[in-house]
């Protein structure tokens, strides 16, 4: 039996803790049941509580059954607080205030003050605690009786008689025969016993000396009806109704007229009371886990209330959060893949045989023109700073997007100029004295004028476009020509060579840079939101230890136990694309790898042309796709911004609900809604034909289809060919028109 009690405290505990957590108000109904429950599972004592409405003689009773006038009774109501009866080998009264204060008084007497009704009919708001002790050989066994205030007199009275009868192991209803069960009556026998597992109830009809004979028998059928109607959780073979006539009995005993007290049914009643108690008292938890059940299923429905709103806020804040983070990893890695394929397109530009092949001849002859600063600035440095820019507005695009590191310019500077040195001139040649025609020793500040220097030009071209073979030098003339043209190209190669060289060094420095400004911070979690998961943690955690005590007391749950919640940890770092993911084919042409392992070439070695150049896509049509690249990449990122500014699409995306990928792909596959003027109808039907689709085709379809033409239709790939490129020029204006009609309605 102790084995028995410890578990109840344990289950008491857990009731406890569950109130704490739910932070009931203290005069909260569900509050009080559960400290009332709480400590009547670990009270030894067996309670018998005396209940019925003011005035039915229920501390008469009680006085009777203990042979004196141990509580107060009047013709008024008068117990103002619930008495609890115990045994004790002298009568005594134990008064406990809310204070604290212990009032303790030989006999009842200060039962006047503190335990009746004030001259208002208040109850007095200072006592906790009313105890009268008393030896009596049933209260020796270990029997409390419970006297309560009346009921159907004043809502304080109701509150406490409702909050005591969670207490009793066993309820004495006390009935008025006079007017037996009224409609109070029976609304708290459903809602203060039943419906709170409070199933071992006696009847006992007072007053019943007060009517007539016949008035008596239709009482007394009326009495079984009413117990018969009501199944008490008493043992087999005793009966629910009784009757006592309290104040005869009351009587009887004070005289010792034991003959008045058999016929006034005291006797009867007390002996059926103490063998029920004989019975019931030895396994009081089959008394007490029923209403422990119905406090314990309200308990359990208030905390998955609190749990679910709580986890509706934690929920709602994650998505919003993990709908921001997607958004900002899909917007690094957009921004990371347009800026890596920049870097491919600069790093495949500043490759040496790349390089070579488009200006090493250009260059060279405006070396020989004297003209090199000029064509360094109009050609070189045009080309250079389109690609640049073209790298480095991903990194603003970045800054914009993350507010992380502000990016540098990329500035890849130019080598110094060639420095070539003309030769000495054979002396059998002397045509070379013309004017116009100069050299500056150790500089490049030298001029070839006339038809030498249309010579040294035509042997540049010749150089770089043949194979040179040895030379037959019947033409002194020719051979001098063609050193000259040598030591343009050779020049031309290691301003190149250098250029190379430099710019892909500082174009790797860069790109490892660049990973500092793509990239973003997860958040801090607020305070508020990490303190909501802990008491989530708390609740649930109380949640399932109920759920065991209950189960270690056999009373069944159809709960289900959460699952444990894993700790949630604040990631409170960088994000940061994965580079190999965005790496192009063009890093694993060995052409390029080994130009950026190449150094510096030793100026002094004999010039090799490059070779020619391999065959590959128009370059009109690599301008066109890089074009419509970035266009696609611009708009993706422009719309994710836009979805950064928007908490509605934030909101949008949640488990259990369409990604917001997913709705995306829904939303641009509906239908567009119809418009409202036959003109707008016609505007969209003519759109659609421009783009070869269907009506109501969606706006995946339209995407679709405007890229498949715009790519047929650049005017970039009709350069040169007037009559297409007019063509080209008036159907890109009809698709971009379609395209805005379709995409904006």
């Amino acid at each position: 039996m102790q084995q028995q009690y410890e578990g109840y405290k344990d289950l008491a505990d857990s009731l406890k803790s569950a109130s704490a957590l739910l932070n009931l108000e203290r005069k909260s109904q569900l509050h009080q049941d559960i400290i009332t429950i709480c400590n009547h599972l670990v009270n030894p004592s067996f309670r018998i509580a005396v209940f019925g409405p003011f005035n039915h003689g229920k501390s008469t009773l009680l006085n009777a059954m203990l042979g004196n006038r141990t509580l107060p009774i009047d013709l008024i109501p008068t117990t103002g607080a619930a008495i609890t009866v115990k045994y004790g080998s002298d009568v005594r009264t134990r008064i406990m205030l809310i204070d604290g204060t212990e009032i303790s008084r030989s006999g009842t007497e200060v039962l006047q003050q503190f335990a009746i009704l004030d001259g208002n009919r208040q109850m007095r708001k200072d006592v906790a605690s009313v105890e009268v002790f008393c030896p009596h050989p049933f209260l020796e066994t270990g029997v409390e009786l419970l006297d309560l205030p009346g009921t159907n007199d004043r809502d304080e009275q109701d509150n406490l008689v409702r909050e005591q009868l969670l207490s009793a192991d066993l309820v004495i209803q006390l009935l008025d025969a006079r007017k037996l069960m009224t409609l109070g009556e029976r609304e708290n026998l459903r809602d203060w016993l039943l419906d709170r597992g409070i199933k071992t109830v006696i009847f006992v009809a007072n007053f019943m000396n007060l009517l007539e004979p016949d008035e008596q028998k239709q009482v007394q059928n009326r009495l079984r009806f009413v117990a018969e109607s009501f199944r008490a959780e008493l043992p087999p073979g005793f009966s629910n109704l009784y009757r006592v006539d309290a104040l005869p009995a009351l009587r009887a005993r004070l005289k010792g007229d034991v003959a008045a007290a058999n016929s006034s049914g005291l006797a009867a009643f007390e002996t059926a009371l103490q063998n029920i108690v004989g019975i019931l008292q030895p396994n009081r938890g089959s008394v007490r886990l029923p209403r422990v059940q119905a406090i314990a299923s309200q308990t359990q429905f208030s905390l998955k209330a609190k749990i679910y709103s709580i986890a509706i806020e934690i929920k709602s804040f994650d998505d919003k959060q993990n709908s921001k983070i997607e958004i900002k990893q899909k917007a690094a890695n957009l921004i990371y893949q347009g800026f890596t394929i920049s870097v491919e397109e600069l790093r495949d530009w500043l490759a040496l045989s790349k390089l070579l092949t488009k200006y090493q001849a250009d260059a060279a002859v405006a070396l020989a023109e004297n003209n090199f600063k000029a064509w360094q600035t109009n050609t070189l440095k045009k080309d250079l700073t389109q690609l640049q820019f073209a790298a480095v507005k991903w990194l603003y695009q970045a800054y914009e997007f993350f507010q992380e590191e502000r990016p540098q310019d990329l500035l890849i500077p130019f080598p110094s100029e060639p420095q070539v040195i003309l030769p000495s001139k054979p002396s059998n040649i002397d045509d070379l004295s013309e004017p116009g025609s100069i050299a500056v020793g150790g500089g490049i500040g030298w001029l070839l004028g006339g038809p030498v220097g249309a010579a040294v030009v035509g042997s540049i071209s010749y150089l770089l476009n043949k194979n040179i073979q040895t030379q037959d030098e019947q033409l002194a003339k020719e051979s001098y020509h063609q050193e000259v043209a040598k030591l343009c190209i050779s020049a031309i190669e290691d301003y190149l060579s250098r250029f190379s060289s430099q710019g892909l060094s500082i174009l790797n420095e860069y790109e490892q840079k660049a990973e500092k400004v793509i990239c973003f911070e997860f958040s801090q979690e607020p305070l508020e939101i990490t303190n909501k998961r802990q008491i989530l943690q708390q609740l649930q955690n109380s949640f399932n230890q109920l759920l065991r005590e209950l189960e270690k007391v056999k009373i069944l749950s159809n709960h289900q136990s959460y699952k444990e919640v894993p700790k949630y940890t604040n990631p409170n770092r960088k994000y940061s694309p994965q580079p190999d993911k965005f790496k192009t084919s063009a890093r694993k042409d060995p052409a390029i790898k080994q130009q950026q392992q190449n150094t510096a070439k030793n100026t002094g070695k004999s010039v090799s042309p490059p070779p020619p150049p391999k065959a590959s896509p128009s370059p009109r049509k690599e301008e066109v796709e890089a074009k419509f690249r970035d266009w696609e990449l611009n708009e993706e990122i422009a719309r994710m911004k836009a979805e950064m500014r928007s908490p509605k699409a934030c909101r949008q995306t949640s488990p259990g609900s369409q990604t917001g990928k997913q709705q995306n792909t829904t939303q641009s596959n509906k239908a567009p809604n119809q418009p409202k003027t036959q003109t707008e109808k016609d505007k969209i039907t003519r759109a659609y034909g421009i783009l070869g689709l269907q009506a109501n085709g969606s706006l995946a379809e339209v995407k679709q289809a405007y890229r498949t033409l715009v790519k047929k239709w650049h005017p970039d790939l009709f350069v040169g060919k007037p009559e297409l490129l007019k063509q080209a020029q008036e159907k890109m204006r009809l698709l971009n028109e379609a395209y805005t009609i379709l995409s904006e309605k």
